[in-house]
């Protein structure tokens, strides 16, 4: 988190707070925009409000769902914590790469955006997953980041999950619905 986040004046946190608010509201305004494609892989009968509903059951239902994990990003950004989620994504977009030279780029880029000490979105590691990594670094595979990943996993469905069901955020989304 942000280390001068306490300093900030209170009307700062509550623009935020009405910013997220929004940001909920244009999500579900975003339904009159999905794509036919979308639609069509939407389950006959389920609505909007039982999307957002399921999102609530866990973490891994929340990441099924395009929207979901929009909103899951936009929460953790309006509190200054998204490296986690870039991180996990970043990752599952790793594991889909079809070529062996896009996956010494991907790799590096990940590594240097999320895993090396002072890297510019350092996530929450022990020492033992970042080691892990570092060692996988030199032999790559789709699989090289799967300690890490389920190492920050934990975290989010510990730590970010349970504040985003009970944030305005999600409650806000919730009520539209």
């Amino acid at each position: 988190m942000c280390k001068g986040f306490a300093t900030l004046p209170a009307s700062c946190l509550e623009r935020a707070k009405e910013v997220g608010t929004r940001l909920s509201i244009l999500l579900l305004k975003s339904e009159s925009s999905v794509s036919r494609s979308e639609r069509k892989t939407r389950i006959p009968g389920k609505s909007h409000a039982d999307e957002v509903r399921k999102w609530g059951e866990s973490l891994d239902t929340l990441l099924e769902h395009k929207r979901g994990v929009a909103a899951f990003c936009a929460f953790l950004r309006s509190e200054f914590s998204e490296e986690n989620i870039d991180f996990w994504l970043a990752c599952e977009e790793y594991k889909n790469t079809k070529t062996g030279s896009k996956l010494t780029l991907k790799a590096q880029k990940i590594y240097d955006e999320f895993i090396k000490v002072q890297a510019p979105k350092e996530v929450n590691l022990d020492s033992h997953s970042r080691e892990s990594v570092h060692k996988n670094m030199t032999n790559l595979s789709l699989s090289c980041f799967d300690p890490a990943q389920k190492r920050i996993y934990g975290i989010m469905e510990k730590d970010s999950f349970p504040r985003f069901l009970k944030s305005q955020f999600y409650l806000g989304l919730f009520k539209q619905a």
